[in-house]
């Protein structure tokens, strides 16, 4: 039986990200009356504690447990119904000893993760899946990258009848949306930090960086659940420092006024969206869905 529940399912690499991108998004679809679905890949058992004032070391020794108290706390503010943990352990970046571990969610042979994230599509059976792109040079986390590659590949497994009956009944979700961060985001944000008479966060190098404006299919208005970002993002303790000025230097409604959009990119379609055929931004991730919203 096919799901007509609007359902909304993400999948992220690590504990944090789920706030940091696309939590205005779910929490708006939330409101709307959509299934929102996260999958976390791994722990976070290597990231840097960023935040001073939680640099104890028993936060260092008990990190994974920390940051998964961390993850639930952050869910609960974006809305989030269900929470599925892949399991793996974090990979670290290239060249670190995390790496290296046969453990670590990059090593792990790449049909097993997509066999787990099948799974767990054909259960939930979400129309509308999220993840990261392809291109993700300008922060190649190799747990990104391994989550985009079993991303596609299960989107288009899951609904495959012949593909491993046994990992359940087959539903093919029925749109892939990469989540980006844009360059016109950016300077937007910049603009208005020098409106202000702020020092702008972002280095010059990440300035002149290429960005990713012309993947942009999809623009979702967030203005109204900015905040809610915020609060996700102060839930992760250990991550994030509260005074960060690139996450919180400018005021919400700042923030808003100068890009209140998040973009996405719609790599895999199983049904038609008019907008993009016509040559216009698509404003719903859940265009072209026969269903109805409560």
């Amino acid at each position: 039986m096919k799901n007509k529940t609007p359902t909304l399912l993400c999948v992220h690499a690590h504990p944090d990200d789920e706030s940091s991108k696309g939590a205005p998004t779910v929490a708006k679809y939330k409101q709307l009356g959509a299934r929102c679905i996260l999958v976390t890949a791994t722990g976070g058992e290597e990231g840097d504690i960023l935040n001073p004032k939680m640099d104890k070391e028993e936060v260092r020794e008990n990190l994974a447990a920390v940051r998964e108290a961390e993850l639930q706390e952050a869910t609960k503010v974006i809305g989030y119904d269900e929470v599925i943990k892949l399991g793996y352990r974090d990979s670290g970046m290239p060249g670190s000893e995390a790496n290296k571990r046969p453990d670590a969610f990059y090593n792990i042979p790449i049909e097993d993760s997509t066999d787990h994230l099948v799974e767990i599509l054909r259960e939930q059976q979400p129309q509308v899946v999220i993840t990261y792109p392809e291109d993700q040079s300008g922060y190649p986390h190799p747990d990104h990258l391994r989550v985009h590659d079993i991303s596609v590949r299960a989107f288009d497994l899951a609904g495959d009848p012949d593909y491993k009956p046994e990992l359940g009944q087959p539903f093919q979700p029925l749109k892939l949306y990469y989540s980006l961060w844009t360059k016109a985001k950016i300077l937007a944000i910049v603009e208005r930090f020098e409106k202000l008479g702020l020092e702008s966060p972002f280095p010059k190098d990440r300035l002149e960086r290429e960005g990713q404006d012309h993947l942009v299919t999809t623009q979702i208005d967030v203005a109204d659940f900015l905040d809610i970002q915020r609060r996700a993002l102060l839930a992760h303790q250990t991550q994030i420092d509260p005074t960060s000025p690139f996450w919180f230097g400018l005021p919400t409604e700042e923030q808003a006024d100068a890009y209140s959009s998040e973009d996405y990119h719609l790599a895999k379609s199983k049904v038609e969206v008019s907008s993009i055929s016509n040559g216009t931004l698509e404003t719903d991730l859940f265009d072209g869905i026969e269903l109805s919203f409560p």
